[in-house]
């Protein structure tokens, strides 16, 4: 992904993230990674997103749209399994969120909670194909499913989910349900808080670290 911005008064282009990716969706991917990282905060900052190389994305914000890269302190290699391993600590992560998480809404029948896997599992295509790919899901509070997004990384996923509804100018997502393929992650409940999901709700379990993030911030 390479980002062109201004930082500290300069307009300058750079590199900001390389990930090991399932190809397609990828403005997506690239939108989604710089909102629930903290460098974009809204839609409007951005002014283009191009995908003319097939692996190279690169954003472009608009001019006055100042970025704080620091934000984005990691080392040059993003693993697709898990992010938030190429940090230099936690704290770097620990982003402000923009979307407040209201208390006790939206409430859910314990059916929809159950039901939301195989729902899901119906939809990944991708994973039909390879068998080892994940999915993540966007639902409403009946249980229907509004939007899949698949990527061989957990954390790239998300972000593709996300990136699509922000690029559609959707967020915050208070009223949606995310769901996960793979094991709650402390990255995850990260990005799902950045977006204002209020239900995060995963196939495998989660560490004790997104539990402790979760409560924090208020979330299911």
């Amino acid at each position: 992904i390479r980002l062109t911005a201004d930082t500290a008064g300069r307009r300058s282009s750079r590199v900001v993230a390389v990930t090991m990716r399932t190809p397609g969706d990828d403005c997506d991917l690239a939108a989604g990674f710089l909102f629930t990282e903290g460098i974009v905060t809204d839609a409007n900052e951005i002014e283009d997103v191009c995908n003319e190389n097939r692996n190279v994305v690169e954003v472009t914000l608009r001019r006055g749209v100042e970025v704080d890269l620091a934000l984005l302190e990691r080392h040059s290699f993003v693993a697709s399994s898990c992010g938030i391993c190429g940090k230099k600590s936690i704290a770097a992560v620990w982003v402000r969120r923009k979307f407040p998480i209201a208390a006790d809404e939206p409430r859910l029948a314990l059916d929809v909670v159950h039901a939301l896997p195989s729902t899901l599992r119906m939809s990944q295509s991708s994973f039909d194909r390879t068998g080892g790919i994940h999915a993540a899901g966007l639902f409403d509070c009946a249980g229907r499913l509004l939007l899949v997004r698949e990527d061989v990384g957990r954390h790239n996923a998300v972000d593709k989910l996300i990136g699509a509804e922000l690029l559609a100018g959707i967020l915050p997502l208070s009223q949606r349900i995310l769901l996960v393929s793979g094991r709650a992650s402390f990255e995850l409940v990260q990005k799902a808080a950045q977006a204002g999901v209020p239900i995060l709700a995963a196939v495998g379990a989660p560490s004790s670290l997104a539990v402790q993030l979760a409560q924090e911030c208020g979330m299911t």
